[in-house]
């Protein structure tokens, strides 16, 4: 065991001595140590959350969402732009595309969308925290929880390790989803008037679909082709794109192929990530 404890210790120092310069000195990038404990503290929080909100009553947050989701879509929405313009439409390779860690404008942008991206995986954190004060715990599932509870420390060695080049593709496709399922779930949050504009939520669902599918394609090529990335970040984007396209794509068949779906009114998983809709599963 203490064997393992140095061993990890030499190899977060290995990380360390290997980071990006350029990152140094960006808000919550000195260390690891503070993302990991706020993922800690919301694995904690959602643990003992049934015990504080039991002789609680839900609490209405219908215009809180309303505003939540509105910036949510203003932020998503800008991230998006940002990929684009510093790297996708800037002169990125859909083939082997290099983290470029030089002092240039254009690189910096995307070091800077990339960091963006990171802080946005926090305050998506506030998801279930909406759930839990309007006591949906039937929507903070082990899915629901382990995506957003990995996602920032995930990010975090992505910013300090390789802020851009090819992993950003994901990034890039995961900003326009968000900005297009935020969209839906300010629209769901305005009430039943607001219902006749949601008409597009199977394909959102599809969207999603797509985006597991191209970002497995794209990070496949580099398992046959020679590209100066590190393979470790490729093996690790494309594991988790594989684990969502799974259950995106059981969500579908159950939701839209048989006769009686799981899910209330063909709600889409990751629409109990605000509280739009009340489901009976959730990714």
């Amino acid at each position: 065991m203490e064997s393992l404890v140095f061993q990890a210790l030499d190899g977060y120092q290995s990380i360390l001595d290997n980071a990006d310069p350029r990152v140094q000195n960006w808000f919550m990038m000195q260390s690891a140590v503070p993302s990991f404990v706020i993922c800690l503290a919301y694995f904690i929080f959602v643990w003992v959350s049934p015990a504080l909100m039991k002789n609680r009553k839900p609490m209405e947050l219908r215009r809180i969402l309303m505003v939540y989701n509105l910036a949510m879509v203003a932020l998503s929405s800008y991230t998006f732009y940002e990929f684009l313009m510093s790297g996708w439409l800037a002169g990125y390779s859909l083939g082997c595309q290099p983290v470029d860690y030089s002092n240039s404008p254009q690189a910096l942008r995307m070091a800077r969308a990339c960091w963006l991206f990171y802080i946005s995986k926090f305050i998506e954190l506030l998801d279930t925290v909406f759930f839990i004060l309007r006591k949906k715990f039937n929507q903070v599932s082990f899915l629901h929880v382990f995506h957003h509870g990995i996602m920032p420390v995930s990010w975090w060695f992505g910013v300090k390790l390789v802020p851009g080049g090819f992993g950003t593709f994901h990034s890039l496709l995961n900003s326009f989803i968000h900005l297009m399922m935020y969209t839906y779930y300010g629209l769901s949050a305005m009430g039943p008037a607001f219902q006749k504009y949601l008409w597009w939520k199977k394909y959102m669902t599809k969207m999603q679909i797509t985006q597991f599918i191209l970002v497995v394609i794209h990070s496949s090529q580099l398992l046959i082709i020679d590209c100066n990335y590190p393979i470790v970040f490729v093996y690790w984007i494309g594991l988790y794109a594989v684990i969502f396209l799974v259950m995106f794509a059981n969500f579908y068949i159950q939701a839209y192929r048989k006769p009686k779906a799981p899910y209330e009114n063909g709600a889409t998983p990751h629409q109990a990530r605000n509280g739009s809709v009340t489901n009976k599963k959730l990714s």
